[in-house]
């Protein structure tokens, strides 16, 4: 389970350092390199507002005190840095969602996060009833 605890660690760190990239885009722009650096702004702040959830739920089952299946407690973590790292690099590039690899790779994300939450979730009904 220590694994939600570095899971939430690196979504904390990643949030940071988003806040950190966004505010210099925005009050120290360097013109030439902000427009073809981070292009696309709004799908920056997803991503940051995505970090700060995966964050909360990775320490909320870490320090939950019920004991987690260890694969979903890696499933959980891997797919939590892994979503909000697809607004990521969406936003540092325009043609994302046209590229094939991108779009595995998020579908991969989204199927590993969703078991990991799926199994995590059913293991806290479970020890409820």
């Amino acid at each position: 389970m220590g694994i939600l605890l570095i899971g939430g660690v690196a979504c904390m760190a990643a949030l940071i350092l988003s806040a950190w990239l966004m505010t210099f885009a925005r009050w120290f722009p360097i013109e030439g390199v902000d427009e073809k650096f981070l292009v696309d702004y709004k799908t920056m702040i997803r991503a940051h507002v995505d970090y700060a959830l995966m964050a909360l739920f990775n320490l909320v089952f870490y320090g939950v005190g019920i004991e987690l299946p260890i694969i979903a407690c890696w499933c959980v973590a891997i797919g939590g840095f892994a979503n909000p790292t697809v607004f990521v690099i969406a936003a540092f590039n325009p043609d994302f969602w046209s590229k094939t690899i991108w779009k595995v790779f998020t579908a991969i994300s989204f199927v590993v996060t969703t078991i990991g939450f799926t199994w995590i979730g059913i293991t806290l009904l479970k020890h409820a009833l």
